[in-house]
């Protein structure tokens, strides 16, 4: 892939003599610099939030010849240079040109190296050693198990203009949000050939219009970025700038990404800035000494998963982390992040016990840089972006995730609701016969509910390592399993806050999460996985047709509890409201087998109720118990309401009204 453009080097010295008298052509490489004085103080100062655009490599002419520049930080090098294939991988011959100021900075500009070709850095590290390292820039890198770096651009003419002007309409905290969370490397895969990964351009096809038919209002990607070993999903990242090259070019993604907007579907990403690998390629140890990671291991190592804390007390640390989340709102247009593993970076005892466990400055556990690096991460993120969101997947119960950042708090748009996932599946998982034993794990998460804004999860890491599928968390024989699941779902898309489903949960994928093939797509010429399939798409279009189970996501006047105490007959009421008294529904929850009949309910007003969901319908692969008829609320006080109806509830079913339809 090298640029086989020939140039001689007397023509080349003439050119450069003329134009640039204080070029040394000796080392073949010419002193330049994209950075300004200016970007240099941000940069040091933790405030340079467009690295990308100085950092890395860049194609660029000088003194009208075409070549790339390079620059890389590395202040405890001793020497650094651009190792390639066009230069046979020679440590002498491509030295860069440390910075005169203390940044850090190792620079140049190299002649006739174009897009595509594959470099390395290699480092004379501050002990002496020899290191060759990836770009933390690079655009692209090869792919896995290769590891070099390649010179590429972000070049690519969007045609999404439309959807970035609705965006901050349709990606707002008061509009639906269902999003579908998918491992690009296993959702399908070549049929003719399983061990083959589709393309982003393949996955375009089908995924646009399988989420347009679902219903879905945003895509979640599990990392994409570029990193070596696959059984990490992508949550072990050495490519922090570049797409993985496992699915094709940069403009690839781009060209994905592209087609989900022009279908108004959000793209959120899912952003590790909280540790990175070992490898050899990639961060640790980058210039012999601990720059990117903590020096000392009980704040930069993470004993589970085996991987490296960023220190964020070090300005250029967070300056490189914030320009790597802007980089991929600004260049792929990304509409959201979801930041991985938020609490192992507020704790410096996070799965840690005290005595394994580094300590602030003031001997307490949280990890102060962290803390701040996150507030500025929103800061900068709210502040250049409409219409993006931040997401925290965090467990801990730190006050004000999503307050935000001038009240105190961390300034993210949602937070996972982990404790809600974790009681409404031990709740699920029960025998119905015991339920009413259990009956306040389901109505405690009203006690929080509006303390955060929550984002409600059913993710991968419920359908991996012995945790099995969500349909076999469900008791009972076949027809109560699927009763069950839909029940579930309903509650999750009534319950306040926005939805997570990771892929196959719509359809009940029977083995758990295998990143190495395709779903089972098959199951779905069984009637019970295609009445599941069905009852995902009623749901999501339930969810986003009627305001009252979004307009409120997370305020109180949202939600209201008819009856949250009929523990005998495991039966939860509860109302769900928007601004408008025209769009409440009463919901009802029957978590045992039992069919209900002229069971009567307190209904909030006058009026005429019509049941407008039933998670029992023939077409979800129910026992079809409906209620057909259109009921007038009656003035029999119930429920500590004063008008009422009575109603049939399906066994291990969920029923919605709604006045006056």
């Amino acid at each position: 892939m090298t640029n086989t453009k020939k140039s001689t080097p007397a023509k080349e010295a003439k050119a450069i003599t003329k134009e640039n008298p204080f070029t040394d052509f000796a080392k073949s490489v010419w002193v330049h610099s994209l950075f300004t004085d200016f970007d240099v103080s941000l940069f040091v100062s933790g405030k340079h939030f467009r690295l990308y655009e100085k950092m890395g490599a860049h194609l660029c002419t000088v003194n009208k010849i075409n070549g790339t520049y390079f620059a890389v930080w590395a202040p405890n090098a001793q020497q650094v240079a651009v190792i390639a294939n066009f230069n046979g991988w020679n440590r002498e011959s491509h030295p860069l040109n440390k910075r005169w100021d203390a940044s850090g900075i190792w620079e140049g500009f190299i002649p006739h190296v174009g897009k595509g070709e594959v470099y390395k850095y290699y480092i004379k590290g501050f002990d002496g050693s020899d290191i060759e390292k990836g770009d933390p820039y690079a655009l692209r890198w090869e792919h896995p198990p290769q590891k070099a770096s390649i010179v590429w651009d972000t070049d690519y003419t969007w045609k999404d203009k439309s959807w970035l002007t609705k965006r901050p309409k349709l990606n707002a905290l008061d509009q639906p949000m269902s999003v579908y969370e998918l491992h690009l490397g296993s959702w399908q895969r070549d049929p003719s050939d399983p061990e083959r990964v589709l393309s982003y351009g393949e996955i375009a096809k089908s995924l646009v219009p399988y989420i347009l038919e679902m219903g879905f209002t945003h895509v979640e990607l599990m990392p994409i970025m570029e990193y070596p070993y696959y059984p990490s999903w992508g949550y072990q990242i050495t490519g922090y700038f570049a797409a993985s090259s496992r699915h094709g070019a940069p403009q690839d993604l781009m060209h994905l990404i592209e087609e989900l907007h022009k279908n108004n579907i959000a793209v959120i990403l899912d952003w590790v800035p909280s540790h990175f690998p070992g490898d050899a390629n990639g961060l640790f140890n980058f210039d012999g000494t601990h720059l990117f990671e903590h020096a000392d291991m009980r704040k930069g190592f993470h004993p589970d998963w085996k991987s490296y804390i960023f220190n964020y007390d070090r300005n250029e640390v967070r300056s490189f982390l914030i320009s790597n989340a802007m980089f991929w709102i600004d260049k792929y247009h990304a509409d959201g992040l979801r930041v991985d593993a938020v609490a192992s970076m507020l704790y410096f005892d996070f799965s840690r016990t005290a005595e394994e466990a580094g300590t602030n400055e003031y001997g307490g556990s949280e990890n102060l840089g962290a803390i701040q690096f996150l507030k500025d991460l929103n800061e900068a993120i709210y502040g250049q972006y409409k219409g993006v969101q931040t997401i925290a997947e965090e467990s801990s119960t730190f006050d004000g995730v999503t307050r935000p950042v001038y009240a105190g708090g961390l300034g993210f748009g949602m937070k996972w609701m982990m404790g809600w996932m974790n009681d409404t599946l031990k709740y699920f998982k029960n025998d119905p016969i015991n339920r009413k034993f259990h009956h306040h794990q389901l109505t405690f998460s009203m006690t929080y509910a509006f303390t955060e804004n929550f984002m409600l999860p059913f993710s991968h890491d419920e359908v991996v390592h012995g945790k099995s599928s969500m349909i076999y968390k469900m008791p009972g024989d076949e027809w109560q399993k699927f009763a069950n699941l839909r029940t579930l779902y309903a509650y999750m898309f009534t319950h306040p806050g926005t939805k997570l489903l990771f892929m196959g949960n719509e359809f009940a994928q029977t083995n758990e999460w295998n990143f190495t093939e395709s779903l089972s797509w098959d199951l779905l010429q069984h009637a019970p996985h295609a009445g599941m399939q069905q009852f995902v798409k009623a749901l999501n279009l339930l969810y986003r047709k009627e305001p009252a189970l979004y307009k409120y996501n997370f305020s109180y006047e949202g939600f209201e509890w008819i009856n949250a105490d009929d523990a005998d007959n495991s039966v939860f009421i509860y109302a769900r409201k928007s601004d408008k008294a025209k769009d409440t529904l009463v919901i009802v929850l029957n978590l045992t087998p039992v069919y209900r009949e002229n069971f009567r309910i307190g209904i909030p007003m006058k009026g005429k109720w019509k049941e407008i969901f039933n998670t029992d319908a023939e077409a979800f692969y129910g026992s079809g118990k409906l209620n057909t008829e259109t009921l007038p609320a009656e003035n029999i006080s119930f429920n500590n309401q004063k008008q009422s109806i009575a109603i049939n509830i399906p066994p291990l079913g969920v029923v919605i009204f709604k006045k006056g339809v």
